[in-house]
């Protein structure tokens, strides 16, 4: 999602199409919690802002609403929109808005932490976004980006042969460029069913790649390796 006006988003079709497939996907994805415990130990939101964007359904905005003083989701897609208000609808400290990331429904210097999950679309490309990220960070503050990390893992060997034109290379290139760290995750996948795996896969990857994944790879868990782009400001 690097879009300000509807023709600018960029569509995700895995969760705009099936959001109920991709709720699956989400409750299956890191079990163990490795993103969430690497993003407390870089920058903890205790206490403060927290910006969600891309936040689809609000699926993690009552993580962040545990803790955060205040959370913020911005959604282009505005049935996501919908959804997530209603997720969040007893948590008085949870706000939802329609936006993009090239231009967030916030004021200057009003969020602490941000935290963008597969909504910057592997780097290049998302300069507008990150610009609105300089501008609505507050001084002392964090955000993080997860992307998947083609050059390893189960899921990698799976993305880059469905995706063959990411280049990982150019990804780690134009995050250090622009003033990002990144820690690797092994965050990894783990189905209730080998039919819940069965149709994420078929929503994440192109239909032949999918196939493929699925034949070659028995279970209902897969090791999944992410990068945990962050930076201060």
């Amino acid at each position: 999602m690097t879009g300000a006006s509807r023709s600018s988003v960029r569509p995700s079709p895995n969760i705009w199409n099936t959001p109920e497939l991709y709720e699956l996907e989400n409750r299956a994805a890191d079990p163990h919690d490795r993103i969430a415990t690497a993003m407390r130990e870089i920058g903890d939101w205790a206490g403060r802002t927290l910006l969600d964007v891309g936040c689809g359904s609000g699926f993690h905005l009552p993580l962040w609403a545990r803790t955060a003083a205040q959370v913020v989701g911005v959604e282009p897609h505005p049935p996501l929109v919908a959804l997530a208000r209603r997720r969040t609808r007893s948590l008085p400290h949870v706000r939802v808005l329609e936006g993009g990331a090239q231009a967030l429904p916030l004021p200057d210097a009003s969020v602490d932490v941000v935290h963008a999950r597969w909504a910057y679309f592997f780097g290049p490309g998302s300069e507008p976004g990150l610009r609105e990220l300089d501008r609505v960070v507050r001084r002392g503050g964090t955000a993080f980006v997860i992307d998947n990390d083609p050059t390893r893992s189960t899921f990698g060997r799976w993305f880059r042969r469905g995706f063959p034109e990411v280049d990982p290379d150019a990804v780690e290139r134009f995050w250090s460029m622009h003033g990002w760290q990144r820690r690797p995750i092994d965050m990894g996948w783990s189905f209730a069913s080998r039919e819940d795996l069965e149709s994420v896969v078929r929503i994440e990857l192109p239909p032949e790649a999918a196939e493929d994944a699925l034949a070659s790879h028995s279970g209902t868990e897969v090791d999944y390796a992410v990068n945990l782009w962050w930076r201060r400001y």
